[in-house]
């Protein structure tokens, strides 16, 4: 149980407005803030937040509360896990008059694991070579925490030997349950990164192959302190020179952010593995800093740019996109000695919205009247989703970068023969998070492909196609920019195929006995094999290989 005292002392150092900020976006109107309110659907902001009174109340659908009520309410969690949560969020140690909580010995795992890896790594010269190859110094090592982790038995005896639970290391996300039984290390064989919250706790950590393993990095999983979602690398670290200079660097990797602190560039940070989100937004609109998207110039960071851009245009942020020459990235070209290059690319980067623009009227053969009108329609939905003012700004942009009269982007005209929007139904929806999660994650592809077939799509077979052969069309990235499409992990890929592939031979089993090219043999055979085989060996969660 909680100690009373700790819960009146933890309630002394929260800020309502901090917390809930961290869930969603909110922004200053007079004396109070105000957000759309998070638990009912609404376009005009009723949600008000009082940093005086230290409560929230929305006028649309009559919740209300202080802020420990809004993690509740919000995660779905019950008084001690909201408190639990909060304390977590601001690095503050609750005291018990009974036992300890999960999260605190979760934590206690967290920190005496990482002071482990800490010390693992001055013993293992491959690392440490890595990372001065890599032009990592020792202040940055230190300063970052970096360690490293071998063969899982090595985390297991340490746990042991410091009688530290399983269990509770397993709620940590240091160690894995196997099937049969028993535990093992998540991460093995890697440089580790410790992950910390914005407020400065560690949640968990990243990891990179020094084995060529097939996934280079690796993250925790999820837990209650680990949402990659909602946290960025180095964060912590970087908050007061992003509050100080009005600006925040966000890149690719752990490498990166360590290389840009290392020259002096102390506002970056970087996402976990995934690409930015909307549950970013409120930590990145924290002392509303000027972003910097500074990604590297291939295909994957020019599509990651140009998703990042267009979602944070569309949320109201003022930025620019730097993309990095050649093949390099930020983290090379600081380790050879090109700091004032870095710093002359970042400061000349190319605003948000041109960016956008023209990246969506390159993926067009404008030259091509029907691929023009499809540019055109895509450009101006994008406008028409700004602020009025920021759109007249830019509809001169677009009318140049495309070649067509400014007069087409008035508010009234109507685009003919637009591309068409996903169809959101269930089963599509299902579909097509499957296929834009191979488009992410192409690691998975090798995964499943034995398991599905172009055929199997329906309508969307073409496009399937075009992923597994990595094409590049204006309908993937229409895909890949589409927020309502979700990326899944691969637990829950597997688990949408099964369920995909359960429909699917549900649907064959209904036509096997009307298909008259088959004979009376063939269709009890294949009845039975999927009645008897098929269909519950993908009930219980496992894929099937594709087979007639």
């Amino acid at each position: 149980m909680i100690d009373n005292a700790s819960i009146e002392q933890l309630k002394n150092n929260m800020d309502i407005v901090d917390i809930i900020s961290n869930y969603i976006e909110v922004k200053k109107a007079g004396a109070n803030f105000k957000a759309n309110c998070p638990f009912h659907g609404e376009k005009t902001p009723s949600f008000v937040i009082s940093p005086a009174k230290q409560i929230y109340h929305c006028f649309g659908c009559g919740v209300g509360g202080d802020a420990i009520k809004f993690v509740q309410e919000y995660e779905k969690l019950n008084y001690p896990e909201a408190l639990e949560k909060i304390a977590s969020m601001l690095n503050f140690s609750l005291a018990y008059t009974q036992g300890t909580s999960d999260n605190n010995d979760a934590r206690r795992v967290l920190e005496q694991v990482q002071n482990w890896y800490a010390k693992n790594l001055d013993s293992h010269s491959i690392s440490l070579a890595y990372l001065r190859k890599r032009g990592i110094t020792q202040q940055s090592i230190e300063t970052f925490g970096i360690g490293y982790v071998g063969a899982s038995h090595t985390l297991m005896n340490f746990l042991s030997q410091n009688m530290l639970s399983l269990p509770t290391a397993q709620e940590a996300g240091v160690v894995a349950q196997r099937d049969g039984g028993g535990f093992y290390a998540r991460l093995t064989e890697r440089i580790t990164f410790p992950i910390y919250s914005a407020s400065g706790a560690i949640v968990g950590f990243g990891g990179r192959t020094i084995t060529n393993h097939p996934a280079k990095y690796i993250n925790s999983p999820q837990t209650k302190m680990f949402n990659k979602s909602r946290l960025l690398y180095g964060y912590a670290k970087a908050k007061e020179s992003i509050y100080k200079n009005k600006k925040l660097i966000v890149c690719e990797g752990y490498l990166d952010v360590i290389m840009f602190h290392q020259a002096g560039f102390c506002e970056a940070v970087a996402t976990l593995g995934t690409a930015l989100t909307q549950e970013h937004l409120p930590l990145l609109r924290k002392g509303e800093p000027h972003i910097i998207l500074a990604y590297d110039g291939d295909k994957a960071g020019v599509a990651a740019a140009l998703k990042a851009a267009t979602m944070l245009t569309g949320s109201g942020f003022d930025g620019s996109v730097v993309l990095f020459p050649d093949g390099q990235d930020p983290a090379d070209m600081i380790a050879v000695g090109q700091v004032q290059e870095v710093a002359n690319l970042l400061r000349n980067g190319q605003a948000l919205i041109p960016f956008v623009i023209e990246m969506m009227g390159k993926a067009y053969d404008l030259n091509n009247p029907r691929q023009k009108e499809l540019a055109f329609a895509e450009v101006k939905s994008y406008l028409d989703g700004l602020s009025p003012i920021i759109r007249e700004a830019y509809v001169s942009h677009a009318s140049t970068v495309l070649g067509v009269n400014i007069a087409l982007f008035g508010q009234n005209v109507k685009v003919e023969n637009t591309p068409s929007r996903f169809d959101a139904s269930k089963d599509n929806m299902g579909l097509l998070n499957i296929i834009k999660t191979l488009m992410e994650k192409r690691e998975l592809i090798d995964e499943v492909v034995n398991f599905i077939e172009p055929s199997m799509f329906g309508k969307y077979d073409a496009l399937f196609t075009a992923v597994i052969q990595n094409e590049d069309n204006p309908t993937m990235r229409s895909l890949l920019l589409d927020d309502t499409v979700k990326v899944l992990s691969k637990e829950q890929l597997i688990r949408e195929l099964c369920s995909f592939l359960y429909i699917f031979y549900e649907q064959k089993v209904k036509r096997i006995p009307l298909d008259n090219s088959l004979t009376l043999l063939k269709k009890t055979f294949l009845l039975r094999k999927l009645r008897g085989d098929i269909l519950p060996r993908l009930k219980r969660g496992e894929l099937v290989t594709y087979g007639f």
